[in-house]
């Protein structure tokens, strides 16, 4: 199973999930993680990301890279949202993140982070066919999306985060009336400006996502039964009762929010501007609730990897070893003949293994082999007549994932000397090669070239061999029907092999139920 690795850089908290894509194009998430980091304190007033912030942000980071590295998660998507695109510092701080994690964090826009949160409910719960406004409050942006169960009609980013909120309003708690007057006058305004710019401008549901509206829901929860909120997703919320907790809220000391049972203590100053800008937005849209929605942006950046990354996807469930996916990608990308190729390494594996006591190679030669078989023809792609020439140049130039540099260009020199010239110091491939790794590509090629004679037609005619060694090595090719072009191709390439064991070799068929000729 493929596995991924989301982590979320946000204004108030970083968090990563841990997610299994599954073969049906879903996935399952198999652990969560999250932190309340407060990246953006202080950000957007100086429009700088502080030193402290920075600092904590990236101690998080090193440790949430490790745990995914440790569980095996090696493939991992990072994004940041506002607080980093607004800082001037915010590209410094990502390239800090990618020296200190190796952490490519790609900084999105308001309207891709739309796009990914409407992504992530779309996936999560049945939205109406009518459409429906989502909100996230975040710590430096809220994002307003219309959509459907079809598509996302409309999107809007506004600064009117939490965070942002408290840095340019709520210095003071409980903050005086007048301030909070004017709090609701700019989140209303900006509200309604969006409201409007919309096509369309009724909605039978409000759905909420992000991690302020689910505290805001568990807390009104244990108020009115006592008990903790048993999951988020599709809770409700109704507008008296988010009435209430504001109120509660803006009369507060830090102390006596603290004490309100529910309430993450984290989020002590940023409940009250997220419980404005929900009420206001409810408000203007006539509605008597809103509908809690526990996925959104880390689910929706999942579900966008795997529509980008379907084919990739596949093919790891086709082929889960990352040398042999990388090869066969290769093959089939330079339209090589799949089952020829897939053919000749076979019998030029059966050759290996019985000719073993004779070249005692051991199991990373064997796999050098294989895959030299199954790329011997790609060069076909450029030129057939030199395309053992250009197989050579295609295999050296791909970035064959999972092998080394020396291991390619062992691959690549078999592959070269699969027909005409034997390999010689004269050809600058094979003389930059060590001894060593001369003795094992004249060893490979010899194998190579008498298995792709074997399979001279295409047809797969010889289906194994037996190999008998001697004085003479004799090589028995079962065959399911007229072998003649098979045996004369093997026998007239023969000659590496001859040099290299320093004995004759000799061909027969055999087919069932007939003795060898």
């Amino acid at each position: 199973m493929a596995k991924l690795a989301v982590i979320d850089i946000g204004t108030n908290s970083i968090h990563m999930v841990l997610a299994e894509i599954l073969p049906d194009g879903g996935y399952k998430i198999l652990d969560r993680f999250k932190d309340i980091t407060r990246l953006g304190d202080g950000a957007f007033a100086a429009r700088r990301l502080s030193d402290e912030a920075m600092g904590r942000a990236l101690s998080i980071l090193k440790t949430l890279v490790t745990l995914a590295h440790n569980k095996g998660f090696d493939r991992m998507v990072a994004v940041a949202t506002s607080a980093v695109r607004e800082a001037r510092n915010g590209g410094e701080f990502v390239n800090r993140i990618a020296e200190h994690t190796g952490l490519a964090v790609r900084v999105i826009s308001g309207t891709e982070e739309a796009r990914l949160i409407y992504l992530g409910v779309k996936n999560s719960i049945a939205l109406p066919e009518k459409p429906a406004l989502i909100v996230d409050v975040g710590g430096g942006s809220v994002e307003l999306i219309v959509g459907n169960r079809e598509r996302m009609l409309h999107a809007q980013s506004l600064k009117l985060g939490a965070i942002r909120l408290v840095d340019q309003f709520l210095s003071k708690t409980p903050p005086p009336a007048p301030v909070l007057h004017v709090l609701e006058e700019t989140v209303t305004g900006q509200l309604r400006a969006a409201i409007d710019s919309f096509t369309v401008k009724q909605f039978d549901q409000l759905i909420a996502t992000s991690g302020m509206a689910a505290n805001l829901a568990e807390v009104i929860h244990l108020k009115q039964t006592g008990r903790p909120l048993p999951q988020h997703n599709l809770a409700t919320v109704a507008l008296k009762d988010l009435r209430w907790l504001e109120t509660e809220l803006a009369r507060s000391s830090l102390r006596a929010r603290l004490a309100i049972p529910g309430l993450d203590p984290k989020r002590a100053d940023t409940l009250l501007p997220a419980a404005v800008v929900l009420r206001c937005l409810m408000e203007l849209l006539g509605l008597q609730e809103m509908t809690l929605c526990d996925k959104a942006i880390r689910e929706g950046v999942i579900y966008d990897f795997i529509v980008r990354h379907r084919e990739g996807l596949e093919a790891e469930r086709e082929i889960p070893d990352v040398r042999r996916r990388s090869v066969m990608r290769l093959v089939r990308r330079c339209h090589a003949p799949e089952v020829h190729s897939l053919h000749v390494a076979a019998l030029a594996l059966c050759l290996f293994d019985q000719t073993q006591p004779w070249h005692r190679l051991g199991a990373q030669e064997r796999s050098w082999l294989e895959y030299a078989a199954m790329l011997h023809d790609v060069g076909y792609l450029i030129n057939a007549r030199q395309h053992h020439k250009h197989a050579y140049y295609l295999i050296r130039h791909s970035d064959l994932e999972g092998f080394t540099a020396s291991e390619i260009e062992v691959m690549a020199n078999v592959a070269r000397y699969h027909r005409r010239a034997l390999p010689s110091l004269k050809h600058q491939g094979f003389e930059n090669l060590p001894p060593s790794l001369r003795r094992v590509v004249k060893i490979l090629a010899a194998l190579l070239r008498i298995a792709d004679g074997l399979d001279r037609t295409h047809f797969s005619v010889v289906q194994a061999v037996q190999v008998r060694l001697g004085k003479t090595a004799v090589v028995e090719a079962m065959v399911s029907g007229d072998a003649e072009m098979e045996l004369w191709a093997a026998q007239n390439r023969s000659e590496l092999f001859e040099q290299v064991f320093r004995r004759p070799i000799r061909f027969s068929e055999v087919t069932q139920g007939v003795s060898p000729r």
